[in-house]
């Protein structure tokens, strides 16, 4: 994926994988990472650390509103 952008931090890796699912299921590719900060935190050990979800550019702001709490 090319140009890539935040559209939302996922708490742990459980729930980046549901909402990248979730984006999925509309349409929109998506991929997660650990934080800066997560990337630190638990001995190396990710899928407790907080999770960046990534979308291209061109679908960030349609991510953002899949995300949206209804």
């Amino acid at each position: 994926m090319d140009d890539l952008v935040v559209v939302e931090t996922a708490r742990s890796e459980a729930e980046a994988v549901s909402l990248c699912q979730l984006l999925e299921s509309a349409g929109i590719d998506a991929t997660y990472r650990i934080t800066n900060l997560g990337a630190g935190a638990f001995d190396g050990w990710s899928s407790g650390a907080p999770q960046e979800i990534l979308v291209r550019a061109q679908d960030a702001e349609l991510a953002r509103e899949v995300l949206k709490p209804q």
